[in-house]
């Protein structure tokens, strides 16, 4: 029986041209807010942590804004307030209900912030209302538990939010999104020898750099929260710092990269690394380069760096999919999880 998260992953490439169809447009609502900032503060949890530092990666890289991070608990439980003026405040959250990021976009409007919220839950979302602009993603409602077409739907809006900021890229090279993904979603690679390199180990190291790192700690997340793997996601500059010592035999590397751009190189080198020492490497992405170092390579889409990653998480969700349902794991509803996550 095909699973609601499988359902969903090939809902993706409909979400994600309905979403650029609808955000498109709104370039020069992004570029009249955005002109009255410097600088940018993302603000977000889980799956929309992830796709916030891909929207870091992606200001700093192609827009040359300093953007962060923000810790929700100076707002919500220390009740600092910043100096926040010239500052462009990036609320996300798929549902638009998370309180603690309401809340902390809220905090960040008062501290003198422009706000913006990039939410699938509309308009009349509480995170929407919060927000000097709202960018709605279109993916439609996500039945299972864990984010695909949400997660992809987001880093589709912050892509047009770079480009309201002014970002050195070619906007056409979003319009080739969904074709790239829909390629993925029919020919993931060699999906089966990656699931049953996975079947029988209790961990794995998933790695990236730059603007594949986001696609890294997402591919992470998914393994952990739909397969209960202990899946760790690094930048490889960090794994090389020390971690890459629990790469061995029990623990293979799952390592991603676009099919170009100034990481490449250093990922082959790094798959080179994780064989030599006797342990797997699984590739996402990376081209002939990448495969040809890997133990089974999955495949990535054939686009530019700075929009890889909206193809890049493709094999990832379909190799969670397919491994929870290996490990005798409902995908669609992983123990302990609710669509919408509240922290205090």
């Amino acid at each position: 029986m095909t699973t609601k998260m499988r359902s969903e992953i090939a809902e993706q490439p409909a979400a994600l041209q309905t979403t650029l169809d609808a955000l498109l447009p709104r370039v020069g609502e992004v570029e009249r807010l955005a002109g009255q900032t410097r600088q940018l503060l993302f603000i977000a949890r889980g799956t929309s942590d992830n796709a916030a530092v891909y929207g870091r990666y992606l200001a700093e890289a192609h827009t040359g804004r300093l953007s962060t991070l923000a810790a929700p608990s100076i707002a919500t439980t220390y009740r600092r307030k910043l100096d926040l003026d010239g500052v462009l405040a990036v609320g996300l959250s798929q549902s638009g209900r998370t309180e603690e990021i309401v809340e902390t976009l809220a905090w960040a409007k008062e501290c003198g912030a422009k706000t913006v919220a990039i939410t699938n839950g509309g308009e009349q979302s509480p995170l929407a209302q919060a927000a000097d602009l709202a960018l709605c993603t279109l993916a439609g409602e996500e039945k299972a538990v864990p984010a695909t077409k949400t997660y992809t739907t987001q880093l589709a809006a912050l892509a047009v939010l770079a480009i309201g900021l002014g970002a050195d890229v070619d906007p056409a090279d979003l319009q080739r999104v969904p074709e790239a993904v829909d390629k993925l979603i029919g020919d993931p690679g060699d999906l089966e020898a990656v699931v049953e390199g996975l079947a029988d180990k209790p961990g794995v190291v998933v790695s990236g750099r730059g603007l594949a790192f986001s696609t890294a700690l997402e591919t992470a997340l998914k393994l952990k929260e739909a397969c209960y793997l202990h899946a760790m996601g690094l930048s490889y500059a960090d794994l090389l710092h020390g971690p890459i010592a629990v790469v061995d035999e029990d623990t293979p590397a799952i390592l991603v990269a676009a099919g170009e751009g100034p990481t490449l190189a250093g990922t082959v080198a790094l798959a080179e690394r994780v064989t030599g020492a006797g342990a797997a490497a699984f590739t996402v992405g990376g081209g002939a380069a990448l495969a040809g170092a890997a133990t089974a390579a999955l495949n990535g889409p054939d686009l530019p760096e700075w929009v890889a990653p909206l193809g890049l998480i493709v094999p990832g969700q379909l190799l969670t999919e397919a491994l929870a349902r290996r490990l005798g794991v409902d995908p669609d509803a992983p123990r302990g999880l609710n669509k919408v996550t509240q922290t205090d």
